[in-house]
C-alpha cells in the first residue's frame, strides 16, 4: 500500500540534501508531500507566520508518515518542531533519516550530525543515517505506517465491545 509521505526538513540547510533523498523515486508523484515549491515557499514567506503554517497545514493533509530529514541544526529549528507537532496531533508515523554526511549545492557535507528532534515519551521516533538502501526506506517508511495505523485505528479492548 502506498503511503503518502511528508517530508520535514530545515529549508535553507539541508534542501540539496533533501532532494536527494526525494529524488531518489521511492516515494513520488502525489504520495510526496513537505517538498514545497521554491516559490511557493518565498511567497508564503512574504505573508508571514499564519502563511507558513497554512502551506505546512495543507502539505500535512492526507499524509500518514512524516519523515524527518536531520541535518546538522535541523533540531532546533521551529518550523521543524510545528511539523512534528501537528504530525504527532495527526498520528502519522514518524521516520528519522541522518543526512548531513550528504553532500549540499557546494559539494560540502557537514562537519556533524545534528540531534534527532525530541518528541514526547512514547512516541516511537526511529532514526538512520541515509545510505541509499531504497529497500530499507520504503521498508521504514512502511514501518512508520503501520506504526499510525495502529495509532488510528488501536484495537477494542476486550471492556469497550
Amino acid at each position: 500500500m502506498a503511503r503518502r509521505v511528508f517530508f520535514s526538513f530545515h529549508y535553507s540547510n539541508d534542501v540539496w540534501r533533501a532532494n536527494q533523498v526525494r529524488n531518489c523515486n521511492v516515494v513520488a508523484g502525489v504520495d510526496v508531500a513537505g517538498f514545497f515549491d521554491h516559490s511557493e515557499y518565498e511567497e508564503a514567506k512574504k505573508k508571514g507566520q499564519d502563511a507558513i503554517k497554512r502551506m505546512i497545514l495543507k502539505n500535512l493533509d492526507g499524509t500518514s508518515v512524516t519523515v524527518v530529514l536531520i541535518g546538522s541544526e535541523t533540531a532546533n529549528r521551529p518550523w521543524v518542531k510545528f511539523e512534528i507537532e501537528e504530525s504527532i496531533k495527526r498520528k502519522n508515523g514518524l521516520l528519522g533519516i541522518y543526512i548531513h554526511h550528504l553532500k549540499d549545492k557546494t559539494g560540502n557535507s557537514a562537519l556533524f550530525s545534528g540531534s534527532k528532534p525530541s518528541v514526547p515519551w512514547g512516541i516511537e521516533f526511529p532514526a538512520y543515517d541515509w545510505d541509499k538502501n531504497l529497500d530499507r526506506f520504503r521498508q521504514e517508511i512502511e514501518a512508520a505506517g503501520k506504526r499510525s495505523d495502529a495509532l488510528r485505528n488501536p484495537p477494542k479492548s476486550f471492556w469497550s465491545r
